[in-house]
């Protein structure tokens, strides 16, 4: 047994879990590596080869480097868990108009109580991702802050994650570049894995065309969305479209329609098969409503306290004032925000510390005074 305790390191055959592994082990931790079968590929009807997190060549990737340190290593089978309830959201989000965030919701409800149970049937301290982001206690709370390369930080992702989670979590990531991990990897002998294209798609959706992924997993919802109208701010109609599932707030390729100017989507209206259409302006908003919150840094938001809020994974994030009204947050921008899509993640931020996060509900402009 380790004086440094017991770890279980979730390793997808990647990089960046791949390199966690390795220096939680040099550093002197019983690692346990498992990997978390989450989609089966062959399920998705997609054209793009199986590839990413639960392919059969990084279950592989994993295993080798379990072999290699003599650590050893478990392979989990999850897809039910997964698919019932993130592709399930996944679906239903679409079917009323909004945009999800599926990764947000895996993190949050499922690969954490996952690993957990196991970590807690195989008697490990800590469990540890290759996210690259930092987590430390501070006035007897976990606090989740950006990693260290900004280019790769993901704390956006993990604002989901509850107290008692985070306190057996461990990023080994979130203090190093990328370019530096790559190296290591090189310099461990794992050049294969070092050279691994990085995917950004997410897992169930391997072609990244969600629109086919909702029609292979409805085949009749083509049929009956198909027709409604596009509007224009005004209500005037302005043509028809696929179906209001098939459009996101922000959307501007892939419309059918020209204008001889720039238009975007603004607004869905499922009840009545509706996408509204707009210029850019249309799209500015100052204020939005988030529910479904997690607070990490502080239990409660004090009203009137300020933050950076990111409205989307590569949203810069705006700087924004908190009012907290029971279990929803009301956020109050200091300039517009562009496209603010009902059903993405908001995440707050007290410089480089997550205070939490929440997902949009709605959005609105203040009246000006």
């Amino acid at each position: 047994m380790s004086k440094k305790g017991k770890v279980l390191v979730a390793m997808s055959g990647g990089i960046d879990s791949t390199v966690a592994a390795v220096m939680l082990h040099e550093q002197g931790y019983e690692v346990i590596g498992i990997t978390m079968k989450t989609w089966d590929y062959a399920n998705s009807g997609g054209s793009k080869k199986e590839t990413g997190c639960c392919s059969l060549d990084s279950i592989n990737d994993a295993r080798s480097v379990a072999v290699d340190l003599g650590f050893s290593h478990f392979i989990i089978d999850i897809r039910e868990e997964f698919g019932d309830f993130v592709i399930n959201n996944f679906v239903d989000e679409y079917l009323a108009g909004r945009t999800p965030n599926p990764c947000v919701l895996c993190n949050t409800y499922i690969k954490w109580e996952a690993l957990l149970k196991r970590a807690d049937a195989l008697d490990c301290e800590f469990i540890a991702t290759g996210h690259y982001a930092k987590i430390r206690k501070e006035n007897e709370r976990f606090v989740i802050s950006k990693g260290l390369d900004l280019n790769k930080d993901q704390s956006y992702v993990l604002w989901g994650i509850a107290q008692d989670c985070l306190s057996r979590t461990m990023f080994p990531m979130g203090h190093y570049h990328k370019p530096d991990i790559k190296q290591m990897a090189r310099d461990m002998g794992y050049i294969d894995i070092a050279n691994k294209a990085e995917s950004y798609e997410i897992c169930f959706v391997p072609d990244n065309d969600y629109r086919g992924f909702l029609k292979r997993k409805m085949p009749d919802l083509e049929v009956a969305v198909a027709g409604g109208n596009f509007v224009d701010t005004h209500g005037k109609i302005l043509g028809k479209h696929q179906g209001y599932p098939f459009y996101t707030i922000g959307q501007r390729k892939g419309l059918g329609l020209a204008f001889g100017k720039p238009v975007f989507v603004t607004e869905i209206i499922p009840e009545t098969n509706t996408v509204v259409l707009g210029e850019e302006q249309d799209l500015m908003r100052t204020g939005m409503w988030v529910g479904k919150l997690n607070l990490q840094k502080y239990a409660q938001i004090e009203d009137g306290m300020p933050a950076i809020t990111k409205v989307r994974y590569k949203h810069d994030g705006e700087s924004s004032v908190l009012f907290q009204k029971d279990d929803r947050i009301k956020v109050e921008f200091q300039t517009e925000v562009s496209a603010i899509a009902p059903g993405q993640s908001a995440v707050f931020y007290e410089g480089d510390d997550v205070l939490g996060g929440g997902v949009i509900f709605s959005n609105f402009n203040i009246e000006k005074k």
